[in-house]
């Protein structure tokens, strides 16, 4: 068979090179794309690291006050007592928190899907032996 003057290997061939070009297009693109999300995932996350830096010198100025503020009715050292003692019992807090969650998300296995999995397996061995009888 022939299309204007080239024969089918001709245009299989010529069908198989333009398949290569597109797919390497194709990826050559998918590269860039990813390129360019990488560079904008990257300075997302440098500012996400400013912004826990500077939340963190404004946390500590928030402390200062309170210091400052209670030690209006009490000695200085008696204020950061008390402040700090706060914070270490949200800290404690905060840590059993987390570490009940943790502990109820580990091992990270779906243990219910596995489950049924073997269920599905059993009841497969059940048909297939029922159909061999």
């Amino acid at each position: 068979m022939r299309i204007e003057g080239k024969s089918t290997a001709d245009l299989l061939k010529d069908l198989s090179n333009e398949l290569t070009t597109l797919i390497h297009q194709e990826v050559a693109l998918a590269k860039t794309e990813l390129a360019e999300k990488t560079k904008k995932v990257g300075a997302g996350a440098g500012m996400f690291g400013g912004a826990a830096v500077i939340g963190l010198f404004g946390g500590g100025a928030l402390v200062a006050a309170a210091i400052a503020g209670i030690s209006t009715a009490l000695s200085v050292w008696l204020s950061a007592l008390i402040v700090g003692g706060a914070l270490l019992l949200v800290a404690g807090l905060l840590a059993i928190t987390g570490r009940n969650e943790v502990a109820q998300g580990t091992p990270p296995i779906p243990q219910e899907a596995i489950e049924s999995s073997k269920e599905d397996v059993e009841w497969l061995k059940t048909q297939a032996k029922s159909a061999r009888r």
